[in-house]
């Protein structure tokens, strides 16, 4: 399971697609509708937050918007609770500066690998933007990622 901390902009259509199953899967798990992955690292920042299917309802819209904007037509009604103001109501969940640049260095791999035009429009990004629904906060790589 891969749910980026990066802001969905920086992902190629696999990705984009991956992630937004990933989260839908992550959803499943958060509502207690699949044994599966239940106990998944990357669910804890999901889990902590004060909502946790706002959370990720918040995640997942952020990541149809981005969908959207590439013409792509994800289903908004897969998202069982979708915060009102697009997640704006909801805490930011912390990410840290780590974690970010860990994600950073791990998709630069994978987009050079399967989409090399990508990997070339991102390249000179020193300091990439996260998802709406983190904020970054100092510190190394989260404990939770597999490094």
């Amino acid at each position: 399971m891969r749910i980026w901390s990066l802001r969905s902009s920086y992902l190629d259509r696999q990705g984009l697609t991956a992630c937004w199953r990933e989260a839908l899967l992550a959803q499943a798990v958060l509502a207690g509708r699949t044994r599966g992955y239940t106990n998944h690292s990357q669910l804890i920042r999901f889990r902590d937050s004060p909502e946790p299917l706002k959370a990720i309802g918040g995640y997942l819209w952020a990541v149809a918007d981005e969908a959207s904007a590439r013409s792509y037509s994800f289903d908004r009604t897969r998202i069982v609770e979708a915060p009102s103001t697009h997640g704006a109501d909801l805490p930011p969940i912390p990410v840290t500066e780590g974690q970010v640049a860990h994600e950073w260095s791990h998709l630069m791999a994978k987009l050079r690998l399967r989409s090399p035009d990508q990997a070339t429009r991102w390249e000179s990004v020193t300091s990439p933007a996260v998802h709406p629904s983190f904020l970054v906060v100092p510190g190394p790589v989260a404990p939770w990622e597999r490094v």
